[in-house]
C-alpha cells in the first residue's frame, strides 16, 4: 500500500512503501526511490539518514538516500563525447561540472510504483531523450527489498539510443545513531583509489592504496582525512560479492555486496545542518556512504571501465547492505 508521505513545493504529492522482513524494516518514498527510514528490532536508532519532510530533499537532504542517476558521480567539465558527437550535460556542481545526473536528476522524480510485496517494492522512472543533456531515452527499475538481514538495491536500466549509464543508491549510514561516524571502523577491499583533483574530478591516474591514507584493507577508524573517493574494485562488473565492511562502536555491523566496478566514500563532511529523523539536525560526518558504482568521469577517461549503455543491451547492478551484530 502506498501512504501519502507530504507534499513538494511545487505541489506534487509524494507516497511511501512500508516494507518489512523479519527483524528489518524500511519506509521507501516515490520521490527519488529514497530510502527515507531504516530500522533493526533490538537496535533503538535509525540506521540511516533521513528528513522527515520530503521537501528538505530538493535542498539541504539532497541525494540523500536516493537512487542517482542517470550517471552518478561527476563528470568532468559538464560534458563527453560519444559516437563522435560533443554532450553538455548540467553544470549544477561548482558552475562547471555535472553531478548526480544534474539538477533534475532520478533523486528529485516521482518513481511510479509498478508492484509492491511486503518485503519488496519495485519502481520505475523513465527519463527523456536529451534531459539534463543525455542522449536517449532511459528506461530505469529499481528493486528495493528487505531480505535475510539485508537492504536490497537492484538496479536495470535500458535505452534506445547509446547513453552513459551510471546509477547507485546514495544512502547515508550511522550504526551508532548519535554523534559522528569517525569512530566507526572500515574495510574496503581495494588495492586501488583514483585521485581527483580540487573540484574532486579524477586525475586519469589510478593509485595504490598502499601506504596512502586511503588503505582500507584491514579494519580502521575512518578518522578525519576527509574522503570522497573511488575505490576500484575492479574493471568489469562481477557476480555479487562482499567489497566493504563498517562497524560501529555498538558492535553492529553492515557488509556491502555489490556487483559493481567501484565504490565510492564519502565521510559526508559537506553535511549541514540538515533536519533529520527524531529531530536529529544533522552535521559533518553525521553518516558515511558507500555508494557501489562504475567509476566516476568514466566517459572522459579512456582508461577507467565504459560506462556507455547501448541499444539491445542491459544496464544491471546489484548491492546488498546486510546488519550483523555481534553477539
Amino acid at each position: 500500500m502506498i501512504a501519502p508521505a507530504g507534499t513538494l513545493p511545487d505541489g506534487r504529492s509524494v507516497g511511501a512503501v512500508t516494507l518489512r522482513d523479519g527483524a528489518l524494516s524500511a519506509r521507501v518514498l516515490t520521490l527519488g526511490a529514497i530510502v527515507q527510514d531504516l530500522r533493526l528490532d533490538g537496535v533503538d536508532h535509525p540506521l540511516v539518514l533521513g528528513c522527515p519532510d520530503v521537501a528538505d530533499y530538493l535542498d539541504r537532504g539532497r541525494f540523500m538516500g536516493a537512487i542517482v542517476g542517470r550517471v552518478a558521480n561527476r563528470i568532468g567539465d559538464a560534458c563527453f563525447r560519444l559516437d563522435g558527437t560533443r554532450y553538455r550535460t548540467d553544470r549544477n556542481f561548482r558552475g562547471r561540472h555535472t553531478l548526480h545526473g544534474g539538477s533534475d536528476g532520478t533523486d528529485v522524480q516521482l518513481w511510479q510504483v509498478a508492484a509492491v510485496a511486503p518485503d519488496w517494492v519495485t519502481m520505475c522512472l523513465v527519463l527523456p531523450d536529451g534531459h539534463m543533456g543525455f542522449p536517449g531515452t532511459l528506461r530505469i527499475t529499481a528493486v528495493i527489498a528487505l531480505s535475510e538481514g539485508a537492504l536490497c538495491i537492484d538496479l536495470s536500466a535500458v535505452t534506445d539510443r547509446a547513453t552513459p549509464c551510471n546509477l547507485t543508491h546514495h544512502g547515508y549510514f550511522n550504526l551508532d545513531g548519535q554523534g559522528d561516524i569517525r569512530r566507526h571502523r572500515l574495510t574496503i577491499d581495494a588495492a586501488e583509489y583514483l585521485p581527483v583533483d580540487r573540484d574532486l574530478i579524477p586525475t586519469g591516474r589510478i593509485e595504490p592504496v598502499e601506504a596512502t591514507p586511503f588503505d582500507f584493507r584491514e579494519p580502521r577508524f575512518i578518522g578525519s582525512d576527509g574522503f570522497d573517493h573511488n575505490f576500484c574494485l575492479s574493471r568489469k562488473p562481477q557476480p555479487l560479492r562482499p567489497v566493504a565492511r563498517v562497524t560501529g562502536r555498538n558492535g553492529l555491523s553492515m557488509e556491502v555486496l555489490t556487483t559493481a566496478t567501484g565504490l565510492q566514500f564519502y565521510d559526508g563532511v559537506q553535511l549541514d545542518d540538515v533536519p533529520g529523523l527524531e529531530g536529529r539536525v544533522y552535521g559533518p560526518h553525521a553518516g558515511l556512504a558507500l555508494e557501489a558504482q562504475q567509476w566516476p568521469d568514466a566517459s572522459n577517461q579512456p582508461d577507467f571501465p565504459d560506462i556507455v549503455l547501448r541499444p539491445r543491451t542491459e544496464f544491471r547492478a546489484i548491492t546488498r547492505y546486510r546488519f550483523l551484530k555481534d553477539r
